[in-house]
């Protein structure tokens, strides 16, 4: 986002770029095999007729162990009638009631659906088999010294899932009260910071953290119990992310300077960024096959004075949208598997590496940051095409003049004619927003603009060498930059807002553009 930034410099005071929400998820894989909760049985011999009996036992156990009685000794427990009732209000509520600076906020319990076990009979033979249910889960909310509010949901029935849900931004604003810096805050946002670089980098450590060590330690607290309550069959949690959100925070000097702009930036992305567009920000490049099938839309939702653009594919979502003196863009990953990690197979940790689905476990948080980074990048550049206060012909002039060739020949090139149909068709294929990430090659502009290569060998190589001349031509009029050490191209970030708008003024029709004219 470096245009961006560069055109906004006066008013841009600081950026943030780090996790926001995230909601992690410990299991025991070993109860979720098959036949996994039928060796939990064998091996603490208990009979599948008593199983339900033994459950209930274990239970207690679990409730007694946790903070239930402290908590409420100290006023701090509450049952909820509902489990749709919003736990976070409940909360904040008793932490009004009952103030603390740091330990125990509160713990609640309610009845939730959830997965469990229960014994059945499967061709007259009593079994243990998984089944949607409900069962009573205990939310313990915490102000822990370093991460910030936080919460624990506990189910306290076979097989004891365990969520945890904690705020970047609310670890970050822990770490800056105990340095002294001082900063604005807005619920889980910073409107005004001290020093932004020493934000941004205590944001980043965040990233170099031993989760499966801190939610052990998290564990111990609220499920002392474990693993002591499986008998001999003492597997330990898996911890997985569920979902994240990475939030990109521009913080502009004030609220007017956000308001000049908002409205054009969401119209802009409203009309422009189609489903092809921000698979390239979520770095998807290519064609996409004809049999794919993507659940895509995007939809604008009134969102605290303002308005909020969201864009959905396949459970992941951007969205843009601001508040006070922000302009938030916000990754949220749901499916990992839509992304691609550099790594060994499972199992393999010393194996060869390759592209491979980005897995749900902590192991890939710092790649899931990466892969939510750049989406943010990318989105906000994009942005900054509705900044451009120039006009089309100071943007195009200098192509349509001759030019010298870089190095030592001097020899001077043609212009451009961005209105004759061989140069718009040269200059379209280039633009193309799927060449972005990975640049283009000779072989792909020559697909662009001729079709599939001809079989004799002598036509492709006199059509290679034609497009050579092309990518020279438009080489020395500064619109594309060879990649070094490849033999790729990508359009240079100077030129790219005068080929966006040259190529939407050629398809506008003379009504449109004296509308905009007037």
């Amino acid at each position: 986002m470096k245009t961006f930034l560069r055109r906004f410099a006066l008013v841009v005071c600081g950026v943030l770029s780090g996790f926001d929400r995230v909601v992690f998820k410990g299991r025991l894989p070993q109860l979720y095999a098959p036949e996994g909760m039928n060796c939990y049985a064998a091996a603490n011999h208990v009979r599948l007729l008593d199983f339900k009996q033994h459950a209930k036992e274990v239970t207690r156990q679990v409730l007694a162990a946790s903070l239930v009685e402290s908590a409420k000794a100290a006023g701090r427990f509450q049952y909820l009638g509902s489990g749709q009732a919003s736990k976070e209000e409940a909360a904040r509520q008793i932490l009004q009631r009952c103030p603390t600076s740091e330990g125990l906020v509160a713990v609640l319990q309610c009845v939730e659906p959830c997965w469990t076990f229960d014994t059945k009979s499967v061709n007259g033979r009593l079994t243990l088999r998984g089944e949607s249910g409900k069962c009573s889960s205990l939310y313990h909310y915490f102000l822990h010294p370093r991460l910030g509010w936080l919460y624990i949901r506990l189910q306290t029935w076979f097989p004891f899932e365990v969520q945890i849900g904690l705020n970047g931004r609310a670890w970050l604003a822990q770490r800056m009260d105990r340095e002294g810096m001082k900063y604005q805050r807005s619920d889980n946002k910073f409107l005004q910071v001290e020093d932004w670089r020493q934000a941004q980098r205590w944001l980043e450590e965040q990233q170099r953290t031993n989760w499966v060590q801190e939610f052990d330690a998290l564990l111990a607290r609220v499920h002392p119990l474990h693993p002591g309550h499986l008998g001999r069959l003492p597997v330990p949690y898996n911890w997985t992310v569920h979902q994240s959100e990475w939030a990109t925070d521009v913080a502009f000097r004030s609220r007017s300077d956000v308001e000049a702009w908002y409205p054009r930036w969401v119209r802009y992305a409203f009309e422009h960024f189609t489903t092809t567009r921000v698979l390239r920000f979520w770095g998807r490049s290519g064609q996409l096959r004809s049999n794919s099938v993507l659940d895509a839309h995007s939809d604008v939702e009134e969102f605290e004075e303002s308005v909020r653009l969201k864009h959905w594919v396949n459970g992941n979502s951007a969205k843009l949208y601001d508040h006070h003196n922000l302009l938030r863009v916000e990754t949220t990953i749901n499916n990992p598997k839509e992304f691609r990690s550099y790594r060994s197979a499972v199992g393999e940790p010393e194996g060869a590496k390759s592209w491979r689905v980005l897995r749900r476990g902590v192991a890939d948080t710092h790649r899931r940051a990466e892969v939510s980074q750049a989406c943010n990048n990318r989105y906000v550049e994009a942005l900054s095409s509705v900044a451009a206060t120039t006009t089309v012909a100071e943007l195009v002039t200098p192509w349509c003049q001759r030019v010298a060739e870089p190095g030592q020949s001097g020899r001077k090139l043609r212009a451009l004619n961005p209105l004759s149909p061989d140069d718009a068709a040269l200059l379209r294929a280039v633009s193309d927003p799927k060449w972005q990430l990975n640049g283009l090659r000779n072989r792909d502009v020559a697909e662009a603009l001729y079709g599939a290569a001809p079989a004799d060998a002598l036509a492709r190589k006199q059509r290679s060498a034609k497009v050579s001349r092309l990518l020279r031509l438009l080489r020395a009029h500064g619109i594309l930059k060879k990649v070094p050490k490849t033999h790729r191209y990508v359009v240079c970030d100077k030129s790219r807002d005068g080929l966006l708008a040259l190529l939407a003024a050629r398809s506008a029709n003379p009504e449109m553009l004296t509308a905009k004219a007037a």
